[in-house]
């Protein structure tokens, strides 16, 4: 009977909440797991009770889980739970008063200015090969508008968006639907601009004979387009070229740093979320960071009792 509850739980998640298919296949797999317990204990969903899940969760930090994954194990159960007491298959919610694990706050590698411009300018100078161009531009991109690297592999021709006139052409932007399938705008700058053109006449080059594919990066790979895993190792040897550390760059870094470069330059955190297509605020707050000398220049420049 439980496997129906769990069925039942999921297939709301996918068709009123939208979640992502990732999601409710890591939620699958959490419920498994959730459901294993019980049955060694022999402990029926519709009577368990808190002390009994907090044992759950103890035997997730014993065997050395890592934080956030014991999160989100105990956020599927929230949802769950909470789902189960709707459908009326449980008179109380056994979850409501858990508390998450502490997570340690572990941030991503940040290149400074002065790297992002060595990695922009090895990547240039290969821009003269069809492989070069596309890496220029995949780059561009990348710090222009802090996009997720799913999001990049994946654009497509038709994600290329003009909007009003200016005296010196059109605004162009991408147009990006990210997680949940929510939509935002990702302004590119006047060099994404330039490199996406001189990239796109190198585009048949990774075209087979006869295909139109609407991948905006297409390749021969199984999904059409070039995949993270290859743009992240394009991205290694580049950092080789310009004279970094290829283990401390990743596609992610290059997001860190554009939203660490934005905010150290003054950007308001709401207009960071909004391009990082992050829901919620504390993510942003958590993701990008500014050094401690920034916080207090800001502090004594904006404070009244600063002022002297």
């Amino acid at each position: 009977m439980s496997r129906h509850f769990e069925d039942s739980f999921l297939e709301m998640l996918a068709s009123e909440r939208g979640s992502a298919a990732n999601t409710v296949e890591a939620y699958r797999r959490d419920l498994l797991q959730f459901h294993a317990y019980l049955s060694r204990n022999r402990w029926k969903i519709e009577s368990i009770t808190r002390q009994q899940i907090e044992l759950y969760l103890a035997s997730l930090s014993r065997a050395r889980m890592a934080s956030t994954t014991q999160s989100r194990k105990l956020s599927c159960l929230r949802q769950y739970f909470t789902f189960l007491y709707q459908e009326k298959i449980r008179n109380d919610n056994p979850t409501a008063t858990l508390t998450n694990p502490k997570k340690a706050r572990r941030l991503p590698e940040v290149l400074s200015a002065k790297d992002i411009a060595a990695l922009l300018a090895a990547a240039q100078s290969q821009a003269s090969t069809p492989e070069g161009a596309r890496l220029h531009a995949l780059i561009e991109i990348l710090y222009a508008s802090g996009l997720r690297v799913s999001e990049l592999v994946t654009l497509k021709l038709s994600h290329l968006q003009k909007s009003r006139k200016t005296t010196s052409g059109y605004d162009e932007f991408l147009l990006i639907k990210g997680k949940g399938g929510k939509e935002r705008i990702a302004p590119l700058n006047a060099r994404a601009l330039d490199a996406i053109n001189a990239y796109l006449p190198h585009r048949a080059h990774f075209l087979r004979e006869g295909e139109s594919p609407p991948w905006l990066f297409p390749s021969s790979s199984a999904e059409g387009h070039i995949t993270r895993q290859r743009f992240g190792q394009l991205l290694k040897e580049l950092a080789l070229a310009a004279g970094l550390n290829p283990a401390s760059l990743s596609p992610h870094t290059l997001r860190h740093s554009f939203a660490t470069h934005l905010l150290s330059g003054g950007a308001d955190l709401r207009v960071i979320q909004e391009l990082l297509g992050h829901a919620d605020i504390s993510t942003t707050q958590i993701y990008t960071h500014v050094s401690s000398d920034r916080l207090t220049s800001l502090v004594n420049t904006h404070h009244p009792l600063a002022k002297k």
